[in-house]
């Protein structure tokens, strides 16, 4: 790895850490103190700020060669259609059921979201499918481009959304108590069991 290398590193880890900082609790309630009735565009403006964010650092990570670590032929074909697929389509339903909501454009029609607990469509096989989908899709990517830099990218992400369940998971034990609990014990993290509904990862 050379200094380009190790400062994508660097970027992403900022990156994440803003995103973890301002999505939690403490610096939410920090926020809604301080701008009132106002903190209804909070996500909104947060939305936007970490997409001009991941725009960038996309853009930086681009900006130079990085080294091809492996040269697959046939598993690109495999890997489009265990991968890819699955993850657009895990992506795209949980973008089209939450778009008004994470992205803070319900702010804009409501003034207060309704908060509630999701657990029917494809909640049903997997408690966290938007990340399912995401961390399918890049890893996907990766094979496409098997360059150093996507690597860098897709291990942070992976370490990001395992260490975000994480905390997340606590948040909503803490909102939905004992409802969450069962959700948890009756499926799966990640990865869909279908036979059992089982905990998995």
């Amino acid at each position: 790895m050379n200094s380009l290398h190790w400062l994508l590193l660097l970027f992403w880890i900022i990156y994440y850490t803003v995103h973890s900082i301002l999505a939690a609790t403490s610096v939410k309630v920090f926020f809604k103190k301080r701008s009132g009735k106002y903190f209804r565009y909070y996500r909104l403006v947060y939305s936007i700020f970490v997409t001009v964010t991941l725009l960038w650092l996309l853009c930086y990570q681009y900006s130079f060669q990085s080294p091809v670590l492996i040269k697959p032929k046939i598993l690109k074909y495999f890997s489009f259609l265990l991968l890819v697929l699955p993850g657009i389509l895990i992506m795209l339903i949980s973008i089209k059921k939450y778009f008004l909501l994470l992205s803070g454009v319900r702010s804009i029609l409501t003034p207060t979201p309704a908060v509630e607990l999701k657990v029917d469509g494809i909640h049903r096989y997997i408690r966290h499918p938007l990340y399912s989908g995401t961390i399918l899709f890049v890893w996907r990517l990766f094979f496409i481009f098997p360059f150093l830099n996507n690597l860098i990218a897709v291990i942070l992400l992976m370490l990001y959304v395992l260490i975000g369940i994480s905390f997340e998971e606590k948040k909503l034990i803490k909102e939905f108590g004992e409802k969450y609990h069962e959700y948890i014990f009756n499926v799966p993290k990640l990865l869909p069991d279908l036979k059992n509904k089982k905990v998995g990862f």
